[in-house]
């Protein structure tokens, strides 16, 4: 776990948060009902989530927060506090993709990319509780996930090959 500390000063009316993402720890002066999304878009220059909806809706802005999936844009930072949370930018070791970016870039499910971050964050924890799901179990997980150029198929196909890959490398093709 990297231990550096990073320190982000900001004016107005301000509280002190400090949390971990991708195993650094972040100290950041931020409103304290800024959203976590704004917070590791603009403070933190994380910009693998995306600002879609604003509401929770479209999933771009997903992450993990304490193992628990969720959209950045909806937590206020006062819950946001002391906790570890995980960006699409945790995923790669260097230039080493995560075996679910890879069956993405593998399974073309990239598209334009807007939704990309997000999709790849449900994949992951939809993978850490069920490492084995079914087509439909994939299609349930990813409903919180809008994807503007409608290109689910490849999308979930993306999902069965990074479960495949984690179970035998060997075995891993696109369920058509």
């Amino acid at each position: 776990m990297n231990n550096a500390v990073v320190a982000i000063v900001s004016q107005g009316s301000l509280q002190h948060f400090s949390f971990l993402v991708n195993g650094a720890r972040y100290e950041v002066l931020a409103p304290p009902l800024m959203s976590l999304g704004e917070v590791l878009r603009e403070k933190c220059g994380l910009r693998g989530l995306k600002h879609g909806c604003q509401q929770g809706g479209c999933g771009a802005c997903s992450v993990q927060v304490d193992g628990q999936l969720v959209p950045a844009c909806m937590l206020p930072m006062t819950r946001a506090n002391q906790k570890s949370i995980e960006t699409i930018e945790g995923l790669a070791q260097g230039e080493q993709l995560h075996p679910i970016q890879e069956a993405f870039v593998e399974c073309y499910a990239t598209q334009c990319g807007f939704c990309t971050a997000g999709m790849i964050m449900a994949t992951k924890a939809l993978l850490e509780s069920n490492p084995s799901p079914s087509r439909e179990e994939v299609l349930v997980a990813l409903s919180g996930n809008v994807c503007r150029c409608t290109g689910y198929l490849p999308i979930v196909d993306a999902v069965l090959v990074a479960a495949r890959n984690a179970h035998s490398p060997d075995l891993a093709e696109p369920a058509v």
